[in-house]
């Protein structure tokens, strides 16, 4: 068999076979395949699609590169949860201490920013002290100890997921159905938890601009979970406004810790208690609504924010910074961004705010780049917002002031004013159970 021969085929619209795939996974994998061959092949299939047959074979390949982690001697209650990438998107910190404070074991591998979103991973790793890199016995036994550990993807879990993840930030191939679908449940089943949440981003600041494209990503990933034996559930979500009001990986968390000290940002603390709720009716088994409930009660009476701090703790951290209002780490350079006209935001292209954190030094251009943990953006005006000129919109931080004229001129790219305040789009546009 030949690479040449399934870029071919792929090229002219044709089903790959099982073998195919697998042959390319594992070439690919152990270094067999060269990254200009599989790029080419990722993006021939960001142009033609997969069916259903061949996303679920090459799931399945990328599941089976390496290890399948065990999780059956933690019980039913093991849980887990995805979401596809926002800007300021942030759940993940607040929904996992929520369901380990409510009696749910959270045992989750996260990843790291793709293209122009966040990635938690990064976001844990600006806590001074954080340790992502756990062996399976320190996961299992951290889950088993206080309900949660988050870590990083190793490189015996799905190894074939972490090689192509990097490749298609790298190569313009990330948005396509079942690249993003065989991404995020070949690593969902490999780190083997029971219930599985998914929070499916919509709109300008996500991988999937219509709501159709994202039912369409929910279904089929519900779908694989469900054939694979596991209890999954996926939530559509408004991405045309940035999550939250702080974009950057040390400003999210410290966003994140407000939300579970009570305060925080409404659109943020909704979203998670709804993703939350899922998982916890999933692995509780109870009803929604009185899941719902446990997730609001947990929160309320800060029991969740010491299972943030338990887990920081537990991975080498520093808790005593989640304690801070403000960002513990400060950014050498900050700049107020100004409002070049009265109006309301009708409009945030959210990936082009994405694009002005990254440009800012809190994202990656390439697979090599470093990241600024200080670096980022808090909002003060969101879509539907009023301001007048001369408002500050947004404070932006980063090292160099080079670094901040970028970002600002990108940012102010991203937004659209009118006399008429525009409707507000629902958080949450449809779920798939």
């Amino acid at each position: 068999m030949r690479m040449l021969d399934i870029l071919e085929h792929k090229r002219c619209k044709q089903e790959l076979t099982d073998e195919e795939i697998a042959y390319f996974v594992n070439g690919f994998t152990h270094n067999e395949i060269p990254d200009y061959q599989m790029a080419s092949l990722l993006m021939a299939i960001c142009l033609n699609g997969m069916t259903e047959r061949e996303t679920a074979v090459l799931t399945d390949c990328m599941a089976h590169s390496g290890d399948m982690l065990d999780l059956s001697d933690l019980g039913n209650t093991t849980a887990d949860k995805h979401s596809t990438g926002g800007v300021g998107d942030k759940t993940t910190l607040i929904v996992a201490p929520i369901c380990a404070a409510a009696g749910v074991k959270i045992a989750k591998m996260s990843g790291r920013g793709l293209g122009h979103t966040g990635g938690t991973i990064d976001k844990l790793e600006s806590i001074p002290g954080f340790r992502v890199a756990l062996s399976e016995a320190e996961f299992k036994k951290q889950v088993q100890t206080i309900g949660l550990a988050v870590m990083g993807q190793t490189a015996d879990l799905a190894p074939a997921d972490k090689k192509l993840y990097a490749l298609r930030d790298a190569s313009g191939t990330v948005n396509s159905i079942p690249l993003i679908a065989s991404s995020i449940m070949s690593k969902k089943l490999a780190a083997g938890a029971k219930n599985i949440a998914l929070d499916v981003k919509c709109g300008s600041g996500a991988f999937m601009q219509t709501a159709d494209d994202a039912r369409a990503l929910a279904e089929e990933m519900v779908r694989i979970g469900k054939n694979c034996g596991r209890n999954t559930a996926a939530v559509i979500t408004d991405m045309d406004t940035p999550l939250g009001t702080h974009i950057g990986n040390a400003l999210e968390v410290t966003e994140a810790c407000a939300v579970l000290r009570g305060k925080g940002a409404d659109d943020l603390r909704e979203l998670c208690l709804i993703l939350s709720a899922h998982l916890i009716a999933m692995a509780k088994q109870m009803d929604y609504d009185t899941a719902y409930c446990t997730a609001a009660r947990v929160l309320q009476s800060g029991e969740a924010f010491e299972k943030l701090r338990q887990m920081v703790t537990a991975q080498g951290g520093d808790a005593s910074v989640l304690d801070r209002d403000t960002c513990f780490l400060k950014a050498a350079v900050e700049r107020e961004v100004t409002a070049p006209q009265d109006g309301y935001i009708a409009h945030m292209q959210t990936q082009t705010v994405g694009e002005s954190a990254s440009l800012l030094g809190a994202g990656r251009e390439t697979k090599e780049s470093k990241l600024d943990y200080a670096a980022g953006i808090v909002l003060h005006k969101k879509t539907g917002d009023f301001v007048k000129q001369g408002e500050t919109l947004a404070t932006l931080y980063a090292a160099t002031d080079e670094k901040c004229r970028a970002g600002e001129q990108r940012f102010l790219q991203s937004l659209t004013f009118s006399a008429n305040k525009s409707q507000k789009t629902p958080l949450v546009l449809g779920t798939v159970e």
